[in-house]
Parts: structure tokens; C-alpha cells; sequence
């Protein structure tokens, strides 16, 4: 952003065509307040809007149209041409097709990021078989922006009201899950937490529960061992040799149970149902998935592609609107938090800004 008050522009791309992310993303952006607080930017076709905007005739819809970052308008939603060709739509299915265009939003999406068309990237739902090419050799959104971001490593941070989960490992073979939890890889997911916390959500001592792999811990070794031998010293050491306030390790199942998320700052769990069961059923609001350790800020709704009710004109926007107003405030946190270390006197800049932003939420 060129300067403290400049609404942000904000990316969205379409996921799979056959899915609900455009039908998300009309419902999401024809709120006029939207407007007020960022320039939107929908990386998809003409056709492709027209298409879902005839299933849903009640809502008024606007947009202009362009190929063009220099031409956006700061009054419409935008959609940036991504194709030209007329594409066969068949909601509810899985196909080549949704898979194909897909991924042909998210890489002019990523592109635009990269290059700093854009503030921040808001994704839409994808299946994760019919996206698959050469080109996109990945299980999801997470490792796939990792690897164009060329870093070390990211987090899969689940976001809500009440409660943030990171994740160790993500989408693998529960088979495979205590191959990847090694004393690096927990130390590294800390630390990414950690930093993000304070830069992302403006916290400046956070504090980091870890979770144990094994049922009720291990119970100090009788039911595995990966407590001691492996999560607990990474613990340690990011308590000593990093000054992080990270703590463990906790049963699971009680940990969840007795409320006890509600006293840390975000809890790191060691694997994907570990994290996103209880994620889910105790999230107060909706949840937001999103990708912390980038330089760059990428939400996205906490569901799928929900194929049963594509085209139907049902899908629930809320949780698409929390990743959208995530989004913005991650992007208004991380200036403040910039601004505040470069120059103290941008603070007060920094908090209208912030307060602008929270105002405009709140009516919404």
C-alpha cells in the first residue's frame, strides 16, 4: 500500500468452477460496505461470474472488467480476465475442467502477489485430485504456496474467535504422521507460530501450547514415546534458546475438553484431525484458514468445494466473508507492526487505520 490509509486490494480467486467459490464471492462482494474497505480483484472470466450471477437473480452484482492492474476500480468488485474461452460449467461435478481453470486463477492470483498487484490473496475452495498436474503437484493450497514463496517453511494456522491451531503435518497418510514429527520440525512450526503471532495478530508476548502425538501424551512413556524423546526437548529448547513461551505437553483430548485452549494464544497440534476436529467443533464464529510464515497474507474459508450444493444458489458466505475480513486486518496489523518498529510516530496512523478497518467490520 502506498501509504497508511489506502484501502488494500485484495485478491480472490475463483477455485474449482464446478464448486462454490464463485457463488462465495458473489454473495461476499455485492455487499456494498466490502467496498468501503478494500479494492476486490476476482481472478477468473466474464463468462464464468455471468454464469453463477444468473443463479442467483435476487442479488445485484456489478463489476468491471479488466486485464489490467493499472485500470482497477475503486468502486466496483474487479474481474481480471484470466481467460477468454468459452468453458463448459457443470456445477456439482467433478471434472478436468474445474480442476484445469483452478489452477489457472490461483497461478495469476500468486503471480499478482508476488509482483504486489495485490495485498493479500483470499482462495477459494479446490479438490485436490482434478488439480492435479505437473504443474501442481501438491495436497492443498499450503505446500503449494510454500514452494512459489521459495520458503523454508509455513504453518496451516487455523483462525477463529476464540481459539487459533496450528498444525504440525497436514494432509498425510495417518500412517506416515510420526515420520514426520521430528524435534526440527516442531521447533520450526514455534517459531513460524510465534513470529506470526506478534506480526500477524498483534500479540506481544504470545503463548504456544503443544500438544502430545500419543493418547493422553504418552503417559510419560507407556503409550509411546515421541513425548520424551522428542516433542518435549523441542519445547524446551525453544523456551531456552529462543525465548519463546511455548508449553507442554498436553493430553489432546483433555486439553480441548477443559477449556484450556482458552488460556493460550494459539495451540500447535501434531496432526490434521488432531487440530481441525476440535477446531471445528468448538470455533466460536467462523473459521479461517491461514498461511502463516509467508511474507505475503493468503486466507481462505475453513470447508471444500461442497459439490451437493453447487449451483443451488445455498452456499453459506460467512465463512468466505471471515477469511475476507481476516485478510484485512492481518494486512492493517502487520503495517502497524512495521510502522511501529521503523517510525513510533506512525503508531497513531497505524491505529486509525486499525480502528477504520475494526468499525467497518463490526457494522457488517
Amino acid at each position: 500500500m502506498s501509504n497508511e490509509l489506502q484501502k488494500p486490494v485484495i485478491g480472490f480467486t475463483c477455485g474449482d468452477l464446478n464448486g462454490i467459490g464463485i457463488e462465495l464471492i458473489i454473495k461476499s462482494l455485492s455487499d456494498h460496505r466490502i467496498l468501503e474497505m478494500c479494492i476486490p480483484v476476482v481472478f477468473a472470466s466474464n463468462k464464468s461470474i455471468n454464469f453463477y450471477r444468473k443463479c442467483l437473480p435476487e442479488i445485484n452484482f456489478a463489476y468491471n472488467s479488466t486485464k489490467e492492474f493499472n485500470k482497477l476500480s475503486q468502486k466496483q468488485v474487479n474481474v481480471f480476465n484470466c481467460w477468454e474461452e468459452e468453458v463448459l460449467i457443470n456445477p456439482g461435478i467433478l471434472n478436468e475442467i474445474g480442476g484445469k481453470y483452478a489452477l489457472l486463477s490461483l497461478q495469476q492470483a500468486v503471480k499478482a502477489l508476488k509482483e504486489k498487484n495485490i495485498d493479500a490473496l483470499v482462495t477459494s475452495p479446490i479438490h485436490k485430485k482434478n488439480i492435479q498436474t505437473a504443474e501442481f503437484n501438491y495436497t492443498g493450497h499450503t505446500p503449494y504456496l510454500k514452494a512459489e514463496f521459495g520458503v523454508n517453511d509455513v504453518v496451516m494456522l487455523m483462525v477463529a474467535d476464540n481459539m487459533r491451531v496450528g498444525l504440525v503435518t497436514e494432509h498425510v497418510a495417518v500412517s506416515d504422521i510420526a515420520t514426520h514429527i521430528t524435534k526440527e520440525n516442531i521447533i520450526s512450526k514455534i517459531k513460524i507460530i510465534n513470529s506470526c503471532l506478534q506480526k500477524d495478530f498483534g500479540i506481544d508476548k504470545p503463548r504456544i501450547a503443544v500438544l502430545g502425538l500419543n493418547p493422553h501424551a504418552g503417559d510419560e512413556g507407556l503409550v509411546g514415546n515421541e513425548e520424551e524423546t522428542i516433542i518435549k526437548p523441542a519445547i524446551k529448547e525453544a523456551k531456552q534458546n529462543l525465548n519463546i513461551l511455548a508449553f507442554g505437553t498436553y493430553s489432546a483430548d483433555a486439553f480441548f475438553a477443559r477449556a484450556q485452549y482458552e488460556k493460550f494464544d494459539a495451540v500447535l497440534a501434531m496432526y490434521h484431525d488432531q487440530g481441525l476436529i476440535p477446531f471445528k467443533s468448538l470455533a466460536v464464529g467462523e473459521g479461517v484458514n491461514y498461511t502463516a510464515g509467508l511474507n505475503a497474507v493468503r486466507t481462505s474459508p475453513d470447508h471444500g468445494v461442497a459439490f451437493d450444493i453447487a449451483g443451488k444458489g445455498i452456499a453459506d458466505p460467512t465463512s468466505f466473508l471471515a477469511a475476507t475480513y481476516e485478510a484485512i486486518d492481518i494486512i492493517r496489523r502487520r503495517f502497524g507492526y512495521t510502522s511501529a518498529r521503523e517510525n513510533p510516530l506512525k503508531k497513531m496512523s497505524a491505529r486509525l487505520f486499525a480502528n477504520t478497518v475494526d468499525e467497518k467490520i463490526e457494522e457488517s
